[in-house]
């Protein structure tokens, strides 16, 4: 690999193996680029990058570290973007781009399952959906890759016209815009104006598809095609547990996965291969061959025990979708539900409003759990203030063979609960 095709007008030639930005895994051959952010500095690890075989760095200073080609540009991580845009434009992908509020790594696996079925396809790696994972997912794209699939995530405005920038995407889609991050951007307005900044550098020539939401519509500037999906554009033939069957567009596809709000993700899959010229029969393939990815609706059996496991993260819109799933297939499970995070200072307010569902929707057999000072707001009868205590609860109560549901934000580690049962169980 040689580095060319800088902004910066950078036209030294260096041969390395690949560009690595953390000198705890660098090895000899590789080009270190530092990363700067609020607690830390990379620029301070040149030398030690260099002893560990490092052929070459970036820096914002004049390089004086002997052994290694250093290059001096204004910002390191531009330096990273930049490169990436030119590796992306040099392969020459389709690049499909993939936001929205709650939903888009699984329709980002979605996507890639259907798209697989017809082309050379790369994705975005679990966690890797910032402006640094999409450097990281450009450098370790095969050469031969036909389709990119590449989901963005973010925390505040400007965070997804950046990736947008370098990423350059054919084919853009947001799922929906719901409450997470509003506590970041006050409000769903400001939140649709950040999820549609993934149209901003897209090629005019490419396709937008979006969820079918007064929102993004208000939004959206793109002046190429654009597709709109909701549930209610699919007919479900059939739902049961591990199991979705629907017709949409005359086409009829299944899904081993239960729940509405999959089927409508889909929908944005299918969207998608239509965009690519894909038959029918191949767009079906790729739908049933999709398996839920870790947290994401795994399901395990536990003894006398069938868990459940959604806690990768909740917001109050993705909350009360799956919880709608759990109320229609399993009329008496236990449902575990934890504190949603980032929801700014109507917080317990939105917690509430989960709370409201349940009561509206729960049935005499259903017992309810919460984890968390504000999942106290959804129901208090069970509440627990740490997993350990809610996991005795359960080994200790819940009677008989059981489905339980567990569902919070990622940052209430409720796998500790699911570690818990299981070692009671052995």
């Amino acid at each position: 690999m040689r580095i060319e095709g800088l902004e910066t007008e950078i036209t030294t030639n260096v041969e390395f193996n690949k560009i690595s930005t953390d000198t705890r895994t660098i090895e000899a051959g590789d080009f270190y680029l530092p990363l700067k952010g609020a607690n830390f500095d990379g620029e301070k690890f040149i030398a030690q990058a260099v002893e560990k075989g490092a052929v070459g760095y970036f820096t914002t200073q004049e390089p004086d570290i002997k052994g290694a080609v250093g290059i001096k540009v204004p910002d390191t991580k531009t330096a990273y973007l930049e490169l990436a845009r030119y590796r992306r434009q040099k392969i020459n992908p389709k690049v499909i781009l993939i936001t929205g509020s709650s939903g888009k790594t699984t329709t980002k696996e979605l996507v890639y399952s259907v798209v697989s079925q017809g082309y050379k396809t790369f994705k975005t790696p679990l966690n890797h959906n910032n402006e640094i994972g999409f450097c990281q997912t450009i450098f370790d794209m095969p050469e031969d890759t036909e389709v990119l699939v590449l989901e963005a995530g973010m925390r505040g405005l400007g965070e997804i016209e950046l990736i947008s920038k370098y990423a350059l995407p054919d084919i853009t889609i947001i799922c929906n815009v719901g409450t997470a991050h509003i506590g970041r951007l006050g409000s769903r307005d400001n939140i649709a104006i950040a999820k549609c900044e993934v149209t901003k550098y897209q090629k005019q020539n490419g396709v937008f598809i979006g969820h079918n939401s007064e929102l993004i519509k208000k939004y959206l500037d793109f002046p190429g095609e654009k597709v709109f999906y909701s549930i209610n554009d699919a007919k479900v033939l059939k739902h049961r547990t591990g199991f979705s069957e629907f017709e949409y567009k005359s086409n009829v596809y299944k899904l081993n996965i239960e729940g509405d709000y999959n089927i409508e993700n889909s929908l944005a899959a299918i969207n998608t291969g239509i965009a690519l010229n894909m038959s029918p029969q191949k767009i079906a393939s790729g739908l049933e061959s999709y398996h839920p990815i870790e947290k994401r609706w795994e399901t395990e059996k536990i003894g006398r025990f069938e868990l459940i496991n959604d806690s990768y993260n909740a917001n109050p819109d993705s909350m009360k979708a799956a919880l709608k799933t759990v109320f229609e297939l399993y009329p008496d499970c236990v449902i575990v539900l934890g504190d949603m995070g980032e929801l700014g200072e109507n917080e317990k307010e939105y917690h509430r409003e989960v709370g409201e569902f349940v009561k509206q929707n729960k049935t005499d057999s259903n017992i309810i759990i919460t984890v968390g000072e504000l999942a106290k707001e959804i129901d208090n009868t069970n509440n627990f203030l740490c997993n350990s205590d809610a996991a005795n609860y359960i080994i200790n109560n819940i009677k008989g063979n059981k489905t339980i549901f567990f569902k919070a934000s990622r940052s209430m580690k409720f796998e500790e609960i699911i570690k818990e049962i299981k070692e009671s169980i052995k």
